[in-house]
Parts: structure tokens; C-alpha cells; sequence
């Protein structure tokens, strides 16, 4: 008997049974993708920490600067920016406070910029409004020192922007010094002086405004002024007692001028009548003046020309006359033989009028001539020649003699008997 149609026992399928897949537990909870979640969730903190970071440099290596200022204002923070020619350059690290009331301001500067920043470079804490944020602005000096910024330098703040505290400290200030009642009739006595002059007040500012525009284009001159002022001051401060001995000795000359002011109105009177009796003289005689001077300078220019020669004569007459005096009285003379010069002959000899060739008292070495010296012979067209033949030596006066040695001459000799006759 075979098998029934509801046993199961021995019931077989033609279907492959289904094998469990790797990775894949159908039994347990699995905990790989809570694990990825968390690490996706790290990853992403991690990236945005590294961009904070990186946007506030914390990883990069500043240089450190301090800034001292009378204050740091009541809007500086940590992280403010430091700007130079409106780039910033760096951030403000810290703020402390000094004992003697001023702030310091630790600068962490990009190491990139540091070498652009000069040393001597000027520092404000200024802000863009009177209640923005402030802000260090380095300003570029006029010189620069040539080295740059260095890390650990201390600046020294110049100008702190004024704040809006500032400004009612100070007004409270004043207004507490103020007594309202004195304030109420110095404005009531204004306005009752004011009342119904608008229009003069008006005119008053116009004309100021007018004054105001002509002065303006002497502004630069009146600076020049102020600039050059203390300049004169100091030298009238220096002169000031010979000044003021001035001054005194002033005040005695016109205390002598009015004790003696008829002596001095006499002495007008009679300088007035020499003027106008000098005038007659000079007026009358004027042209007989004029003359006289025209005929003098010819005179005077050779007088000009001829003046070192003046000197030369007066000055080698000092020898003589600071010279020993004689040990007796009476006179001293000297006398020698020289060879014969040549004779005076006419016309050859005769002088020549307006000769030229001026003065040769340098030439010649004169006046002052060494001892057992003698000057050279200046010959001249002023006589006969003794070097006319070129001979310094013994010369024999006979004329056939020359005749023959130098040909022709121009005539006999003068003598007495053939003076005012051709030769």
C-alpha cells in the first residue's frame, strides 16, 4: 500500500533551501551603521572645528607686539582687528590693565605682514562711529626707520578715538561747575541783548564771513610768520639789553636836544645861509667848474697810470730819510771816474712827446734793490742812448771810428756852438 496523500513524512521538494549570507545575521541586532553614524557625526565636528581654527588662526604662529595707551576704550575685545592702510594685519590677543591707569594691548600680528610694518610705525584705537567697535590702526610714518616690526616690540599708542562716556563726563563736568541760576540770567540778558537785532547780528556774520574770505589768502604768509616767529624772538631777546641801552641812551639825546634846542636852531639858521650862499657860488661859477674838471682828466688819468711809479719814489725815499744821520755836520760826497757815454746828437735824440710804455717800477725790482745792487738801464726816447750800438764796453768818442764800424750816423754832435742848427 502506498503512501497516503496527507503523509508528510515522506514528502521531498525539487526547491534549493536558502543559505544564510555573510554579513548578514537575521538572528542578532547588528551595530555597524549606529558605528558609521558616529563617526560620520565626529568627522563632520572635526571639520568644522578645523575651519574655526583656521578662521581664527590657531594655527598659525603670530607675532607677538604690545601697544601701550592712555585706554583702550570701552569697546576693544579680544579678537578686534588690527589695520593698516584699512588691511588688517593682525588681531588684538588680550587686553591688560596697568597699575598707573593705562592699557596695554597684546597684538598677535600675520607673520606674512610683519615684514611690510616698519618699527617706528605709528598706533590709534579708532573705530568707524563714535559707538562702533574700536579697532588698532597702525599708521605708515612719514620716514621710515627701514627695519621692520620686531616680535616683543612695545608701541606707544598716540590717539584713542573719543567715545560717546567721554563726551558726557565731560559735559557733566562742566555742567556741574555751572549754577543754574547764573546760567539762566547770563541766557536771559543774551536773548534780551539779541532781541530784535537779527538782522544786525545777521549783517555782523555776513561782514565776519566777508573779513574771513580777504584773510584767507594770507593764511600761508601768516604761517610763514607764526613759523619764523620764535626765530626773531629769540634774537630780539638776545639784543634786548643793547636794546634797551638803546632806548636809554635815546632818552638822554632828546633830553640834550631840548636843552640846547636854541643852539640848535641857530646852528639851522647859519647851515641854512652857508647852503644858500654855496648855492650862489656853485651856480655862478658852474660851467667855469665843469671846464676845469674836463681839463683835469687827462692829468689825472696819467696821474692814474703813473701812481705805482709815486709809490715806487716815495717808498725808496724812506730808506734815505730813516738813514743814519752824519757823525758831523756838514756834507758827505762821493765821486768816480766812468767811461765817456755817447754825445747827444740831433735830430736822432731829440725827445718824443706822449711817449708810451707806462710805469716799470715792478719790472725793475724797485724800490726795494739788494744790497750792492743796481736796477737795470731803462732806455727811453728821452736823450741819447748809451747801448744804442749794443756795446757796454769802453767806447772811443771818435766819430770816423764809428763811421766806420757802424756806417752813417745822423750828423755831428751838438755843441754850443751848433745849438738850434741842422746837424
Amino acid at each position: 500500500m502506498g503512501p497516503g496523500p496527507f503523509d508528510r513524512s515522506e514528502t521531498t521538494s525539487g526547491a534549493t533551501p536558502i543559505a544564510p549570507l555573510v554579513g548578514r545575521d537575521f538572528g542578532a541586532r547588528s551595530h555597524v551603521r549606529p558605528l558609521a553614524g558616529l563617526a560620520m557625526v565626529v568627522l563632520i565636528g572635526v571639520i568644522v572645528a578645523f575651519s574655526v581654527g583656521l578662521f581664527r588662526g590657531s594655527f598659525t604662529d603670530a607675532v607677538p607686539v604690545t601697544v601701550v595707551s592712555d585706554r583702550a576704550g570701552l569697546v576693544m575685545n579680544p579678537d578686534a582687528k588690527v589695520k593698516m592702510r584699512d588691511i588688517q594685519v593682525g588681531k588684538v590677543d588680550s587686553i591688560e590693565s596697568l597699575p598707573n591707569g593705562r592699557a596695554a594691548i597684546h597684538l598677535a600680528m600675520n607673520p606674512d605682514d610683519v615684514s611690510l610694518i616698519p618699527s617706528n610705525v605709528g598706533v590709534n584705537i579708532a573705530s568707524s562711529t563714535v559707538f562702533g567697535a574700536k579697532y588698532v590702526e597702525l599708521v605708515p610714518p612719514t620716514k621710515p626707520s627701514g627695519q621692520q616690526i620686531q616680535a616683543g616690540q612695545t608701541l606707544e599708542g598716540q590717539h584713542v578715538t573719543v567715545e560717546i562716556n567721554t563726551v558726557f563726563d565731560r559735559l557733566t563736568s562742566v555742567l556741574s561747575t555751572i549754577e543754574p541760576e547764573k546760567l539762566n540770567q547770563t541766557l536771559g540778558a543774551l536773548a534780551t541783548s539779541l532781541n530784535g537785532r537779527g538782522e544786525k547780528l545777521g549783517q555782523a556774520l555776513t561782514d565776519f564771513d566777508h573779513f574771513l574770505a580777504t584773510v584767507e589768502p594770507s593764511l600761508p604768509n601768516l604761517s610763514h610768520t607764526f613759523d619764523v616767529a620764535p626765530d626773531v624772538l629769540d634774537a630780539y631777546g638776545s639784543v634786548a639789553p643793547e636794546l634797551i641801552s638803546t632806548v636809554d641812551s635815546a632818552t638822554t639825546i632828546s633830553k640834550t636836544l631840548v636843552d640846547q634846542q636854541h643852539n640848535l636852531d641857530a646852528f639851522l639858521v647859519s647851515a641854512i645861509g652857508l647852503a644858500d650862499m654855496g648855492n650862489d657860488v656853485v651856480g655862478a661859477n658852474r660851467q667855469g667848474l665843469t671846464d676845469a674838471l674836463n681839463l683835469l682828466v687827462p692829468t689825472t688819468d696819467l696821474l692814474n697810470e703813473y701812481a705805482p711809479s709815486l709809490n715806487c719814489t716815495l717808498l725808496g725815499i724812506v730808506p734815505i730819510a730813516k738813514a743814519t744821520p752824519n757823525q758831523y755836520p756838514g756834507v758827505y760826497s762821493l765821486a768816480g771816474l766812468s767811461w765817456g757815454a755817447e754825445r747827444y746828437r740831433y735830430p736822432g735824440d731829440l725827445p718824443k712827446v706822449a711817449a708810451t710804455g707806462g710805469p716799470h717800477c715792478a719790472d725793475l725790482g724797485l724800490p726795494n734793490v739788494p744790497f750792492e745792487g743796481r736796477p737795470p738801464y731803462l732806455v727811453a726816447d728821452t736823450g741819447a742812448n748809451p747801448y744804442q750800438y749794443g756795446n757796454q764796453q769802453l767806447l772811443l768818442n771818435a766819430d770816423f771810428l764809428k763811421q766806420l764800424l757802424y756806417g752813417p750816423l745822423d750828423g755831428p754832435p751838438r755843441n754850443s756852438a751848433q745849438i738850434g742848427q741842422p746837424g
